[in-house]
């Protein structure tokens, strides 16, 4: 989960309004929503991912590499120092442009079906001086704001207002009236300006050759 139950009673969500249990529960949904949303995950989790090697040096990953624990190709173990392989992943640094793995030394990943299989510790984390980095502080704000926005009953102004202002082309009053921006010029993620303007540069790239 990007937030805590502890963050959000800080942001001034009662106990009376929110119990510890919704609000764990409405934590969880709007950290599945920024998964779903942007592509990628943003805490270190433990996996394994089998891949598609195209006969080429690089390899696009789904998720970018915290550490590589272990890669077989075709059943066959694989070193991972860094003399043999490029690992451009997290906590992302400065000019990062996709998750992948390099082979150096003119070798390439074998085209094939699964035939690749990379184990390690695997998220979107940002350097805070820790091997594994942390949560983007932007992630973690924006999950906050989704769960506000949930806490908040449906009809209220401050909700409704949230959820609804980025559909609005013109506002109007007795002396004068102004253009927003047109809604097919904004990136639309949940509907909430706000939130999407925390989200948006983390949007996970798209692949290579696609349109």
């Amino acid at each position: 989960m990007y937030a805590s139950v502890a963050e959000l009673r800080e942001e001034g969500v009662s106990q009376a309004s929110c119990s510890d249990e919704r609000l764990e529960r409405l934590i969880t949904e709007a950290s599945a929503q920024i998964d779903r949303l942007t592509g990628w995950f943003f805490s270190p989790r433990t996996m394994t991912f089998a891949l598609d090697g195209r006969g080429t040096p690089s390899l696009e990953l789904p998720v970018p590499p915290i550490h590589i624990a272990r890669l077989r190709v075709a059943g066959m173990d694989i070193a991972t120092d860094a003399e043999s392989l490029l690992v451009v992943g997290a906590p992302i640094g400065p000019g990062f442009d996709g998750a992948r793995l390099s082979m150096r030394g003119r070798r390439v990943f074998p085209k094939g079906y699964g035939n690749i299989t990379a184990e390690g510790r695997w998220g979107f984390t940002e350097p805070d001086g820790t091997s594994e980095g942390r949560t983007p502080s932007a992630v973690r704000r924006a999950c906050m704001l989704l769960v506000l926005r949930a806490v908040a009953p449906l009809a209220h102004d401050a909700s409704f207002d949230a959820r609804s202002r980025w559909r609005i082309l013109e506002e109007r009053t007795r002396d004068q009236s102004y253009r927003l921006d047109s809604a097919r010029d904004v990136r639309v993620l949940t509907g909430d300006p706000e939130v999407d303007g925390l989200l948006l540069p983390y949007l996970r790239p798209r692949p290579l050759g696609a349109s």
